[in-house]
């Protein structure tokens, strides 16, 4: 009769040591695979950055040929700054809520015919302190890997 009782008696569920476990399971899962989501997502959101550099490149020439010029193609007829004539932020196709990157016109030749855009990570986005790319109108691209604010000869790519 009494170990009918105790079997009556005991209780199913999960102990402290095997809740233990799982947690710590969980904790080293987290620990390798945040880095790498980060990573994944910074990477992707780059790639959405240079998709627009590239079209607003292809805006600064639409620019130009009806202009003769890539002068005045930015705000109140600037020269540099936020553009007027491409999306002032990327991504362009999402709502500006969700912005990741500046887009501006970093520097234009005193003739107009040569110029450099850039996008700078939004300071409370994830790609903060994730470097600027730029793209210039001779086909060059950069990206400030080291975000030193000044681009090195290696880094001379979007890829390096």
């Amino acid at each position: 009769m009494s170990s009918r009782k105790a079997k009556e008696s005991r209780q199913s569920g999960f102990t402290l040591l095997e809740l233990l476990i799982v947690i710590a399971i969980v904790g080293v899962i987290v620990t390798v695979g945040y880095p790498s989501f980060t990573h994944i997502s910074q990477s992707t959101h780059r790639t959405a950055g240079q998709s627009d550099l590239m079209a607003f490149a292809s805006a600064m020439e639409r620019h130009k040929l009806a202009n003769y010029t890539y002068k005045a193609a930015a705000i109140n007829g600037a020269n540099t700054g936020q553009p007027t004539v491409f999306a002032t932020y990327s991504p362009s196709q999402e709502p500006m809520a969700n912005k990741r990157y500046e887009l501006t016109i970093c520097t234009l030749n005193a003739t107009g015919t040569q110029y450099t855009i850039k996008a700078t990570p939004v300071s409370d986005g994830i790609m903060f302190g994730n470097g600027d790319l730029y793209y210039f109108s001779d086909g060059r691209k950069a990206w400030d890997k080291n975000n030193d604010g000044i681009v090195s000869i290696d880094e001379y790519c979007w890829k390096c």
